[in-house]
């Protein structure tokens, strides 16, 4: 016998105090679960208990609305529902069925007293309990049922939570996937940065950066952010990384990837109003100068041993990927010097309130704070970690925007009591999120 398609895609669930809706599936109208006398049970423990009867599952598919909160099935008569019975088995695969056709409503199976072993098996099968026919009455029926009840309510949810809980895993893990590993071997540079989604309960956001290092040494980073907080953004975000990496391998930089990437974001954009923030750097080989391209994004910041940190020059820079269709992104050489460290953002970290008004921190602010960090001896991780720390404070709680911030280094480690050059303690460059 085919299994109908389930009419119920939600759990039901037995409103309080309402009473209950039975279904009892029995051959024999005249049979032990006759009518008059299950609502005769039903009615003596005062608490309404409101029966429906079929003869075969084809009446019962009919009868099963989501009104229904529990199924009766006699096992004993079992077989004949689907066809003649031939044994144990047919019981059992009737009761299958039944599950199948309602695997959101409560199963009870009625068995002989004597006959455990079979009513084992069909708790074993899926019924949520089962009753001896031998020893039934209302008061019993009426318990077994509202426990059968919340009993596969509780299974619901337990299954729910499960399943949510293995879809966050599976959407962790491919999210992490998505983050970038940096290919800088051999470059004498170090990397460190930390990133955080805006989205509630999210690993991957709209942010998105990069860093690799070409054959001819030269060190390519970016950092991007595309407009828009939702999952359509993050998979945007990815896929302008992975084009980035593509094309910086394949040889473009500055104008020329700048437009290329342009086609891919009009291409993949969910509407004509997204549009992406991009700062690339391409630092040469001997690490003391590097080109710098804006598209409507916030300049790096450059920190040098002995110098104020100041941002590197944003006036030549161009509009954001996706505004205008024949834009230009100049491409802006600048020294960096001997030693360094570049700390390039997203606007996440300079956009959060300062205080309870609508002052935001700015560019200004955050260079206030990378100085005052530098001049208590922090560096690298440490200082990544304290000026978000700070951003974080200083808004009053968790930001809402998207948050990427990279810092790149060129110097020694120093020796003790050494600490006015840009530097951090050699080791696994860290990438990861700080919400945890």
């Amino acid at each position: 016998m085919s299994v109908p398609v389930p009419r119920s895609a939600e759990p039901v669930t037995a409103p309080p105090d309402t009473g209950l809706t039975l279904l009892v599936i029995e051959n024999d109208p005249a049979g032990p679960l006759s009518m008059p006398d299950i609502t005769e049970m039903s009615g003596a423990v005062g608490s309404p208990v409101r029966i429906r009867t079929a003869r075969n599952l084809t009446e019962a598919e009919r009868l099963l609305t989501d009104d229904v909160h529990c199924i009766l099935l006699d096992l004993a008569d079992a077989g004949a529902a689907t066809g003649p019975a031939t044994g144990r088995t047919d019981e059992l695969d009737t009761l299958r069925q039944v599950l199948r056709l309602a695997p959101h409503h409560a199963v009870l199976a009625l068995t002989a007293e004597e006959d455990t072993e079979r009513a084992a098996e069909a708790v074993r099968v899926g019924a949520q309990d089962y009753l001896s026919r031998d020893e039934l009455d209302g008061r019993v029926l009426s318990r077994a049922i509202r426990y059968a009840v919340e009993r596969k309510r509780a299974d619901l949810t337990q299954r729910q939570l499960t399943e949510s809980r293995l879809r966050a895993q599976e959407n962790a893990r491919l999210e992490r996937g998505l983050l970038p590993t940096p290919l800088l071997a051999g470059s004498g540079l170090r990397f460190a940065a930390r990133y955080r989604p805006g989205r509630s309960r999210a690993l991957l956001g709209g942010d998105f950066y990069d860093m690799v290092r070409t054959p001819d040494g030269t060190v390519h980073a970016m950092i991007g952010d595309v407009s828009g907080h939702g999952p359509d953004e993050a998979a945007l975000g990815v896929e302008l990384r992975i084009a980035w990496r593509a094309l910086t391998f394949a040889g473009l930089c500055g104008d020329e990837l700048l437009a290329t990437l342009q086609q891919v974001l009009e291409h993949e954009r969910a509407d004509d109003e997204t549009f992406a923030t991009l700062c690339a750097v391409d630092i040469s080989a001997d690490g003391r100068r590097a080109g710098l391209s804006l598209a409507g994004h916030p300049a790096p910041l450059l920190v040098r041993p002995g110098r104020a940190p100041r941002l590197l020059p944003q006036e030549d820079g161009g509009p954001a990927l996706g505004l205008l269709r024949r834009a230009r992104w100049p491409r802006r050489q600048v020294e960096l010097g001997g030693l360094w460290s570049l700390l390039m953002y997203t606007d996440g970290l300079i956009e959060g309130r300062v205080g309870a008004g609508a002052r935001r921190l700015g560019q200004d602010g955050m260079v206030e704070l990378i100085s005052r960090g530098l001049a208590e001896g922090l560096h690298g991780e440490e200082l990544l970690d304290a000026t978000v720390a700070e951003v974080q404070a200083l808004n009053g709680g968790e930001l809402t925007d998207d948050l990427a911030v990279l810092l790149l280094d060129r110097g020694r480690v120093p020796a003790e009591g050494d600490r006015d050059r840009p530097h951090w303690p050699a080791g696994r460059a860290a990438v990861r999120s700080v919400r945890t």
